[in-house]
């Protein structure tokens, strides 16, 4: 029995990437139920689960959710989740990331952090400029702006340890919202809100002021795309993704090329080395190289766009043998965690 936790998009809709599950499910005659901690019984069908899937994204009220109650589940009964601890307790949060995996000697882009004003004001007198802020949450490039000079770095100290800011407030001429604006996408962005207003709903699901840190990370120049490598279990997928046009920024860019002749096969490496150690059962790495040209992640994530994988024409095991096919994450979860391999995938799209 599989239970699948009843999150919800913004408007209030049933995720698809849920209902993939359930489809792959189904097509097995593998039983499942919907859950949601309001019900009455929700304790006692949990229970009876050999997995429960939680699969949270970065707003707010799926992390309140997601902390709430993964300890719980997997922790105190025993019954294995997806995502598990290991996987998901650093999600979102680049802070948690990077104390999590520098220490262990893997290559990520220099951060520098800071909980103290005075500390951070000082960095930023002596800084090596330009450098890259970064609120310690968002996708796609959201919150990621580059500081170039020492003025804009103190605005920014100022402003996380006095006020914060909120992420979907973060309006700065750099950010990729408004640098590259657009009054239809404007439009249809406040049509959304009005809407979801309108019934009821949350119209703003980053509600979580961002203050009292101070996160900056090395900029690495020349660099035109990042190399993604997402793994899951034993399998590697890899592509590019093209910087957007006079940017450094390449997450959200939407260019993504698939041609693995391009693709560094040391990144592929290290990102198997990684989530072997520590146990991660599926994980994306975004890969930039340093002057020298050595590949350094700058961040990580358990959850991504199911379909920029199963456009890729194949994977690499751990041998680094090559397997051609388009592949569906959830499909490959739900053999991993019921330990299935001969699990069926139905013909899906969305």
């Amino acid at each position: 029995m599989v239970g699948i936790y009843k999150m919800k998009t913004v408007n209030g809709d049933y995720p698809p990437v849920l209902s993939a599950y359930e489809k792959i499910l189904s097509y097995n005659h593998i039983p499942f139920v919907r859950l949601e901690a309001s019900q009455t019984d929700f304790w006692d069908k949990v229970k009876q689960l050999d997995l429960f899937i939680l699969r949270w994204s970065q707003v707010d009220s799926d992390r309140q959710i997601a902390h709430d109650l993964l300890p719980v589940i997997e922790g105190k009964l025993g019954i294995k989740c997806y995502p598990d601890q290991n996987t998901c307790w650093h999600y979102d949060d680049k802070i948690k990331q990077y104390l999590l995996l520098k220490p262990l000697g893997y290559p990520m882009v220099e951060s520098y952090i800071f909980w103290d004003r005075k500390k951070a004001l000082a960095w930023a007198d002596r800084a090596d400029y330009p450098v890259v802020f970064k609120l310690r949450g968002g996708a796609g490039s959201q919150n990621v702006i580059l500081v170039k000079n020492c003025g804009q770095a103190r605005k920014l100290v100022k402003r996380m340890f006095g006020p914060g800011i909120y992420p979907e407030k973060f309006v700065n001429l750099n950010s990729v919202r408004f640098k590259y604006f657009s009054l239809y996408r404007e439009l249809h962005h406040l049509a959304g809100n009005i809407y979801r207003r309108g019934k009821g709903l949350d119209a703003s699901p980053f509600w979580q002021v961002h203050k009292n840190y101070a996160l900056f990370q090395k900029f690495l120049l020349n660099n035109t795309f990042d190399t993604r490598i997402t793994i899951i279990g034993d399998r590697a997928f890899a592509f590019r993704r093209i910087t957007r046009k006079n940017d450094f920024r390449a997450s959200g860019s939407g260019m993504i090329d698939y041609d693995l002749s391009q693709v560094d096969i040391r990144c592929v490496k290290i990102a198997f080395e990684v989530s072997q150690a520590l146990k991660f059962q599926s994980m994306a790495y975004d890969f930039l190289f340093d002057p020298d040209n050595q590949p350094q992640f700058c961040e990580v994530s358990y959850t991504f766009l199911s379909r920029a994988i199963y456009n890729c024409s194949g994977y690499f095991d751990r041998n680094l043998s090559w397997h051609e096919g388009h592949y569906w994450p959830e499909h490959l979860h739900l053999i991993d965690a019921l330990g299935l391999p001969d699990l069926k995938a139905p013909e899906m799209d969305y």
